[in-house]
């Protein structure tokens, strides 16, 4: 060895694998690369609202309209034809009656209430969406608009996610 050579030894590169979807799995060194900044205003993609945000949504625009025995909208509805017919506004057909939305969908905990669960009331003859902040929009009874409610103001039984 001569004076003021250096030595090294070899040493495995580190790589970490990527898999690219239908292209296929590469190993990349282990380098930081930096973050391509996003161009100056360029738009964001606002988040994807689920069935039940955009089902609430719907119920929202008919906060006042008219009870009716059997009627599933679009200017009146009882309980279970508001739900019925603010998830088909956001694309999704559900059971028409209130018994049969409490045995659809799955059972979530009442500890977990997410917008846009339907919750069953009185032994399942009642239905409502939920709305959030402890809040309920349902159809209630004759002489009664759509409404927003609290979740306390009545027995709730279960609540159903679709």
């Amino acid at each position: 060895m001569a004076v003021g050579a250096l030595t090294a030894t070899a040493a495995p590169a580190a790589a970490d694998p990527i898999t690219i979807p239908g292209i296929g799995t590469f190993e990349i060194p282990g380098l930081v690369l930096p973050q391509v900044p996003a161009a100056p205003g360029a738009p964001v993609a606002p988040p994807m609202n689920t069935a039940g945000e955009r089902a609430v949504e719907a119920a929202h625009t008919k906060l006042g309209a008219p009870y009716s025995y059997g009627a599933s909208g679009p200017d009146s509805f009882d309980c279970s034809g508001l739900v019925q017919w603010a998830y088909r506004q956001a694309g999704l057909n559900l059971p028409r009656t209130s018994y049969q939305q409490a045995a659809a969908g799955t059972l979530v905990p009442l500890s977990d209430l997410r917008i846009g669960d339907v919750i069953s009331f009185y032994g399942g003859s009642h239905s409502g969406l939920y709305a959030g902040n402890g809040n309920v929009i349902h159809a209630s009874t004759s002489g009664q608009p759509v409404k927003l409610a609290p979740l306390a103001s009545m027995p709730v039984d279960e609540a159903r996610r679709f």
